[in-house]
């Protein structure tokens, strides 16, 4: 199976006999650094209103994105925030590992562009010796090709700040919850209680 997929992935670069090079969407690495004029936009607008400046688009105030470094630097810059305020910013660190609903996730410098869902779980930042960790109830973690990644989580909490009786207490009434329920909703709304206590409870012992 892996070898029709590599055959499959082949055949897609390459064109298959039957698409153009040309029409291949190139990857976000291989687009312009600084952003470009919409020129769609401009052009659409000075038909309407020739005599009045077009207005800014949202393009026109995107800082150019920085340029993806020649070689693999030796540190990995992160920016982790909550809604309401930020937890680690333009920080250099040896490596981060986030909860992804695919598996934990480590990200080193140099890693490849991707974005990844977060699950709850235990994010760890990696200085030296040093490994500080949250738990974070979800969001998502934004890996540029530049070596910087950007977290966003809905909650987080340092793992040391966690009360294990009240983890225990929680994780108990949810499962009382779930057995008890009688309708979808219930079940849905206990479940996801105990996934996250369980989550915390996990977080506590690892």
């Amino acid at each position: 199976m892996s070898r029709q997929a590599s055959r499959l992935v082949t055949r897609a670069l390459s064109g298959g006999g039957h698409r153009s090079t040309a029409s291949f969407r190139p990857f976000s690495t291989d687009l312009p650094a600084a952003p470009s004029e919409d020129t769609a936009f401009v052009e659409a607008w000075r038909k309407v209103a020739p005599n009045i400046d077009p207005p800014k688009t949202p393009l026109a105030f995107m800082k150019p994105r920085p340029p993806t470094p020649s070689s693999i630097p030796s540190k990995l810059t992160v920016n982790f925030v909550i809604p309401y305020q930020s937890e680690i910013s333009n920080k250099e660190v040896d490596m981060v590992i986030v909860p992804a609903t695919t598996g934990q996730m480590g990200v080193l410098p140099g890693h490849v562009a991707t974005i990844a869902e977060l699950k709850p779980g235990v994010l760890s930042v990696h200085e030296g010796n040093e490994v500080t960790k949250y738990f974070v109830s979800s969001g998502f973690a934004f890996v540029h090709a530049n070596s910087v990644t950007d977290i966003v989580a809905v909650e987080a909490v340092p793992v040391d700040r966690i009360d294990p009786s009240l983890v225990q207490k929680g994780l108990a009434d949810f499962t009382q919850k779930l057995n008890s329920a009688t309708t979808d909703l219930e079940k849905a709304e206990a479940q996801i209680g105990v996934d996250v206590h369980s989550a915390l409870n996990a977080a506590l012992s690892g």
